[in-house]
Order: C-alpha cells, then sequence, then structure tokens
C-alpha cells in the first residue's frame, strides 16, 4: 500500500475533476486527482480510428458557454464553425423527404402553427426557471408529476408536433424516452441553454468545434498538474469523518490499485450513477442514497461514418437532418477542420438504442446506415471508416449525455445534489444548472466546487 497526503483529492479526471484541481492549486493548495481509465478526459475522447480523427464524446461549443470559452482562450485552442451551408433535410411520418432552410421543419401549415405555439409556451416557462434552482418553480412539484410526453398531449393534439418538439429534449439531449422523465426535467433542460429555443436551433446549440477535438482541454489542464494527476486508479473506498460525531477530520481514499490517499477534503467528479461503486465508510446519509435511486443516465449511440469526401456538399445539402421517425433521429456534417474527406455523424437514443442492442453488430451498422441513406442517398452507405460511440459500454460512464433525475425526483432531491457530505464535495455536468450535461457545466461545477473548499479551507 503507497500512501500519501494531499489537502484535497478528487475523483475523476474529466472537465469538473481537472478545472478544480487546477483552480485549488492556484489557491495554494495541494491536489491529487485519481482517474479509474488509463486517460484523462472523462466523458471527453477525440481518438484516432483507422486512420481518421474522431470525437468519440462531447465536442461541441455555444455561443453562451461562457466557462468552457474562457478556458479555451486560456489554453490557446482554436474554434471553427460547424458547416452549415445550403439545405437541411426533414423525413415526415410519412417517410417523405424535405429540403428547407431554417429552424422550423417543414410540416404542414398547421402543425407548424402548433410547433411556433408550443416553443413560445416552452420559452415563456423557461424564463421563469433558474436553471441552478429549478424546484423553486412556483409549480415545481406539479410540473416534476408529470411526464413531458403527457404535458404535450395537453398541450395539444397534433401528433407530429408533440414528436418534434420531444426530440430536442428526448432524442437529442436527455436521450430517454419522453415518458420517462417530468416537465419540469425538460425545463431544466431547455433553461440550462438559456431557451427552449436555443434547443430548437441547431446552428446556436451545436456552433463551434475545437480545432484537435475538445479532449485538449483536459489533456492540457492535466499537463498542468503533472504527476498530481494518477491513472488506473479506480477508487473503492472513501472514509471520512462524520463532524456530528467528533470522529477525526478529512478522508482516507482507497483506490483498487494500492494507493492510499488522506486529505482534508474530496471531490467527487465523476458521474453520479457511479457513487454505488464506492464503499463509503461510514454510510452515506440516507437522503443522498435515497436521491441517487432516482437519478439514471440516459442512452444513445454517437455514429461516426467517414466518405472519402463530403458528397452530400454536391447536392447542395448542409448535412442537417432531422426525423423523430428514423433510426437515427438527427445527423450533421462533422468533417474535421482541414480534412478533404467527409464525416458524418448520427444519433441514435433511447428505445432505438435498445433495439440495435438487441441485433449483431453488423445488423446494427447495416440498419443505421440504411437510416443514414434516406437523409443522404445511397453513397451513404459506403463509409470507408465507420465506428459506434457506446458509452453505455464505458465502465466508468455506464450511459450518456448525463444523468437525469425520474419522475418527481427533481423537485424532491434536485437541491440535495450537490450539497457536501462533511468533507466530500461533488462536481460533474450532471449537477450543474447553465450547461447541463455539456462541458461548460463541468468547467462551471469544477469552478465552484473548488471557490466552496478554498473558502472552507480559509475558516
Amino acid at each position: 500500500m503507497t500512501e500519501i497526503t494531499r489537502d484535497v483529492v478528487i475523483v475523476g479526471a474529466g472537465a469538473a475533476g481537472l478545472t478544480a484541481a487546477n483552480e485549488l492549486k492556484k489557491a495554494g493548495l495541494s491536489v491529487v486527482v485519481l482517474e479509474a481509465r488509463d486517460r484523462v478526459g472523462g466523458r471527453l475522447w477525440t481518438d484516432v480510428v483507422d486512420g481518421a480523427m474522431l470525437e468519440i464524446g462531447g465536442q461541441w461549443v455555444s455561443p453562451d458557454q461562457d466557462a468552457l470559452k474562457e478556458t479555451l482562450a486560456e489554453l490557446g485552442l482554436e474554434t471553427y464553425s460547424r458547416y452549415r451551408e445550403g439545405d437541411s433535410v426533414y423525413i415526415g411520418p410519412n417517410g417523405e423527404l424535405t429540403r428547407f432552410t431554417g429552424e422550423i421543419f417543414p410540416v404542414a401549415p398547421e402543425t407548424e402553427k402548433e410547433i411556433v405555439r408550443l416553443i413560445e409556451v416552452l420559452d415563456d416557462l423557461v424564463a421563469q426557471v433558474d436553471p441552478d434552482r429549478p424546484w423553486e418553480h412556483p409549480d415545481a412539484e406539479a410540473l416534476d408529476r408529470i411526464s413531458f410526453e403527457a404535458w404535450l398531449e395537453e398541450q395539444t393534439e397534433d401528433q407530429e408536433a408533440r414528436d418534434n418538439i420531444a426530440l430536442f429534449i428526448a432524442g437529442a439531449m436527455l436521450t430517454k424516452p419522453a415518458y420517462a422523465f417530468s416537465a419540469l426535467q425538460a425545463l431544466l433542460m431547455a433553461a440550462s441553454a438559456g431557451s427552449f429555443s436555443h434547443l430548437v436551433d441547431a446552428d446556436f446549440i451545436l456552433d463551434e468545434r475545437v480545432i484537435g477535438g475538445l479532449q485538449q482541454v483536459p489533456l492540457l489542464l492535466a499537463e498542468r498538474l503533472g504527476d498530481d494527476v494518477m491513472l488506473d486508479q479506480p477508487v473503492t473506498e472513501v472514509h471520512w469523518s462524520d463532524p456530528s460525531t467528533g470522529s477525526g477530520d478529512g478522508v482516507r481514499i482507497v483506490t483498487d490499485n494500492g494507493l492510499e490517499v488522506r486529505a482534508r477534503y474530496a471531490i467527487l467528479a465523476h458521474a453520479p450513477i457511479l457513487y454505488p461503486w464506492i464503499e463509503f465508510v461510514p454510510a452515506l446519509p440516507r437522503l443522498k442514497q435515497q436521491m441517487h435511486q432516482h437519478i439514471s443516465m440516459g442512452f444513445v449511440i454517437k455514429v461516426h461514418a467517414v466518405y472519402d469526401r463530403p458528397f452530400w456538399r454536391e447536392q447542395g445539402l448542409s448535412g442537417t437532418a432531422f426525423s423523430p421517425y428514423e433510426i437515427s433521429h438527427e445527423a450533421y456534417d462533422n468533417t474535421n477542420h482541414g480534412d478533404e474527406r467527409g464525416t458524418l455523424v448520427g444519433f441514435v437514443s433511447d428505445r432505438n438504442a435498445d433495439d440495435l442492442f438487441r441485433v449483431s453488430a453488423e445488423e446494427r451498422k447495416e440498419r443505421i446506415l440504411e437510416s443514414l441513406s434516406h437523409y443522404y442517398g445511397p453513397e451513404a452507405k459506403n463509409p470507408v471508416v465507420y465506428f459506434e460511440s457506446d458509452w453505455g459500454a464505458e465502465e466508468w460512464t455506464r450511459g450518456a449525455y448525463a444523468a437525469s433525475f425520474d419522475l418527481g425526483g427533481l423537485a424532491r432531491y434536485g437541491a440535495d445534489l450537490r450539497t457536501p457530505v462533511g468533507p466530500i464535495h461533488f462536481a460533474c455536468s450532471d449537477m450543474a444548472g447553465a450547461g447541463y450535461q455539456h462541458v461548460d457545466g463541468a468547467v462551471r461545477m469544477g469552478r465552484l466546487v473548488a471557490s466552496n473548499i478554498v473558502e472552507a479551507a480559509r475558516r
């Protein structure tokens, strides 16, 4: 057993943990970051697959993501705009493809009116929601007791309008069926981006990418910490003192590879669904344990298809494609900066993803490429590189893109999500307000928890 001592021990070398570590170090506190994987980055992962650079994890930067943009500037990283010249495509419930421009899908006039009206209703509701405290909305409990699907059914009888509005929250963001999360959870998702209109606008929410890949953020942050980042160290035990019993001070953390760290404070900077894989001594308070039983990850397959050229541009297409009725409910031109080849990225979420993991890998690939061909034509069936990001299979993530509450859970437990337990603090994108489930939220949470610990250490 190797023993080390620090002021703060951080579990998880993603954007939240590494941001916190750097902030704490600037404040004069000693730190160590323990990472279970053999790499840093958490849900950020830029890798080369069959000669193609792919963003296996998070990748986009939105105009409102100030914390992330400040970090990019500080690290000297440059961005470039997602390709969006030409027409987008939409496939309706009858399988008919229509080319269009703008934000609203090309649907029948009466359906378009309903979609616009619903966006206005949601924007008005979202304006009343503080993303850091959605449970304080005057109707929070009622909104949290009804599924987003049921709420939409109360708003309109237009099925296609409901399908398209649900797509932006259920398929594109929470990656859960709209009956599995509440209207309040949907409002939080929209409030975290500033408005529901922002989620509808692909040119806003998927605005830019980082040249060379977004994983450079955690890689460069880790570089500043040097040997204070330790890989291949899955944490198995967290021993902590309960201030109410006067049983000591600080934490003692044990990893699966024989490392023991003693520290004044700990930060758990990983997805909250992983807490059950850690033995806490004493056990976490009952309220925390109950809360953790009411949150779960979504499920999505991120599909990367690389071609010898971006052939869809020759057809005057932007690469942006949507349909609640397709296996791949959305897809985009994801061509790398300066690359002559063309890359499409598509997404298959919730129950569609379930179904595809019931068939062989070969059939799954065939079905996904068939779906992409409905948007872009038969040439989409023949990529030179094909890869599926399956974060549900990642041992230290177990889903995507972030954890969300079940019905009633957000109003009941949301206020307790970030609450420290003795010397143990919590930080990750899953518990952010602004930037929820995005890298921006992870950076914000890393800064916040570091500030809280510095303040506590000075008392």
